[in-house]
């Protein structure tokens, strides 16, 4: 009955088309017959789609409820993402075995939903969470294990595989334009698992500044990588030029995506500003929301890095925007980032552990699985130790120019070891490799997916007995007081202070008897929105200038290891762009 639809379907498309006889080489759309064909129910596809998704949200609650376990029983060594992935591949597995294939449809890795609903809350949250402080005072070696140690690794992985695909022992056939977009796959790193027992064992804000700001650099960097060697695949005369044209092709993405992230970033400081939607703390947090995904998503439209101007969207935010938003939005745009990158983070581990059985046109080969393992942890040492020494000459030199014995910026040989174990890869390559090209597209992909489950369990799975080893020092306390907005926060009622509005700072009046809970307690509503904006008024003043003394006196001083860095930054950031973008008293009427 279906074909004879087709047949019939075909017969009509000929004969309407103008010209008649002249249209009769239209290709012949029907279908053979086939009795197995069933057109699909629509009742049936939502059933199994509703439980598809209640599989998933289920492996999600169990993950979030390890974490709260975990956290309760004080167990450090072991990360919920962990757990996510042999949640995932245990469901997985089921699925796979189960007769049917509608659900494994349903729940199969898409790198559509990865980047466009998974990873932008997680990039968003970094940016905006960041310690600008830590950030740009370790920016030197930030940038150097990001950029150039990205292009060293994606380059000696490529070389590897390369050559062990040129062996011809396992009949795979890449060319190195296709190794090499291998390469720029597992040279994404995500050490999420890391940074969260970091996180748990307070480890140095040092090392684990370096880390945190490799990785979200490195992501970028190896996307636009991945992206710039697929637009020369299938080319014949890709050779040297297009070596140098690559570079060129990233180093504009780079710089263009960081100026659309600041520019709209910016642009909402400015709206926020010069109106007074910040007595509707909802629309204020809703548009604070969208304006930042809006930078993402035209990003990737014009073809530019999406993840480097979410980014830097999100840094410019907290740096200008966050101080014209009422406290309302303040904590809740905080909270609101907070779970959407954890609930996106936990969802990627388990949607990896999945993908091992779900994905059914993977082709396996264990050699090949092998030499990758081994070959990005050779990669990693070339990117981490060399890279470091460098770094250290650098630094030493300039002490002795100036006359300084101890040299308290380099990188002891503990946190390079540290570095490189946090070298372990994530769903952003597994994304990657979804837009591999060519015969062997199953092949490697299937590599991938493999060689990042193993580094998360082996070297996340690690972690907390390489920090012993090592002897890296734990239980540091975060300097900068950037834990203010806790639940206390949100549970403890405003105070009206009496305030000047020339007379110092008296946001800390404010702050003082916000946190000491020995306020009077407000009534809720439009005159608690009213009081919000009344207090904003001063807390800005107060708290810009703890922030430009802090940044004129640790962001940009140190950067690049020199203390003549950045200062004219600084000075501009003071003199022009605070008074130009953030809000002064006398606008909040």
């Amino acid at each position: 009955m279906v074909s004879l639809t087709y047949s019939l379907a075909s017969f009509l498309l000929k004969r309407a088309l103008p010209g008649g006889d002249l249209y009769d080489d239209v290709p012949d759309v029907s279908m053979p017959v086939d009795d197995s064909l069933e057109e699909t129910d629509p009742v049936t596809e939502e059933i199994f789609s509703s439980w598809a998704l209640f599989i998933l949200l289920f492996l999600l609650g169990a993950a979030l409820w390890s974490s709260y376990f975990l956290q309760q029983r004080r167990i450090k060594a072991i990360h919920e993402t962990v757990l996510s992935i042999f949640y995932g591949m245990v469901i997985g597995l089921i699925i796979r075995i189960s007769p049917g294939h509608y659900i494994q449809d349903a729940v199969k890795f898409k790198s559509s939903y990865f980047f466009n609903i998974l990873l932008p809350p997680i990039i968003l949250n970094s940016g905006y969470e960041l310690h600008q402080a830590n950030f740009f005072r370790n920016i030197g070696a930030i940038l150097t294990f990001a950029i150039p140690g990205t292009f060293i690794s994606a380059l000696v992985l490529g070389i590897i595989l390369y050559i062990w695909t040129w062996l011809g022992l396992e009949k795979i056939s890449l060319t190195f334009l296709d190794a090499l977009a291998v390469g720029a796959t597992l040279s994404a790193t995500d050490p999420v698992t890391i940074l969260s027992i970091f996180n748990a064992y307070k480890v140095d804000p040092k090392l684990y500044t370096i880390i945190f700001g490799e990785s979200l650099l490195n992501d970028a960097i190896s996307i636009v990588m991945f992206e710039t060697c697929q637009q020369f695949h299938g080319k014949a005369n890709a050779g040297v030029g297009s070596f140098f044209e690559g570079i060129g092709l990233f180093l504009m993405t780079f710089t263009i995506s960081l100026l659309i992230g600041v520019i709209v970033g910016v642009i909402v400081a400015l709206i926020l500003k010069h109106s007074h939607v910040r007595r509707y703390p909802q629309i204020e947090t809703c548009l604070v929301l969208l304006f930042a995904y809006e930078s993402y998503f035209f990003s990737n439209g014009c073809h530019m890095s999406g993840i480097v101007s979410l980014l830097f969207c999100g840094i410019t935010l907290k740096h200008y925007a966050y101080y014209n938003m009422s406290r309302r939005t303040q904590i809740a745009t905080k909270y609101i980032f907070q779970l959407l990158a954890q609930l996106s983070e936990n969802f990627i581990f388990i949607y990896l552990g999945l993908s091992l059985f779900t994905e059914v046109e993977l082709v396996f080969k264990p050699m090949l699985i092998i030499v990758t393992f081994i070959s990005i942890c050779v990669a990693r040492w070339c990117a981490v130790f060399p890279l470091s020494r460098l770094m250290n000459w650098v630094i030493k030199k300039k002490a002795a120019r100036r006359g300084i014995v101890s040299v308290p910026d380099e990188i002891p040989y503990s946190y390079q070891m540290m570095t490189f174990w946090a070298g372990l890869r994530g769903a952003v390559g597994v994304a990657l490799a979804m837009g591999i090209q060519g015969e062997f597209k199953s092949t490697l992909l299937a590599t991938v997916l493999v060689v990042v489950v193993l580094t998360v369990i082996l070297f996340g799975g690690t972690t907390a007995g390489m920090l012993e080893i090592c002897g890296i020092k734990t239980g540091c306390v975060d300097e900068s007081g950037n834990n203010s907005d806790d639940e206390f926060d949100i549970e403890t009622p405003r105070v009206s202070v009496p305030h000047k509005r020339n007379d110092g700072p008296p946001s800390q009046l404010y702050r003082d008897g916000f946190r000491s809970g020995n306020a009077s307690q407000t009534s809720l509503g439009n005159s608690d929105i009213m009081l919000d904006d009344e207090i904003a008024s001063d807390d800005l003043t107060g708290t810009s200038s703890r922030v430009s003394d802090a940044a004129a006196n640790l962001t940009f001083s140190d950067l690049l290891t020199s203390e003549d860095h950045g200062k004219w930054f600084t000075q501009f950031d003071e003199q022009v762009l605070k008074p130009v973008l953030l809000d002064s008293p006398a606008n909040q009427n």
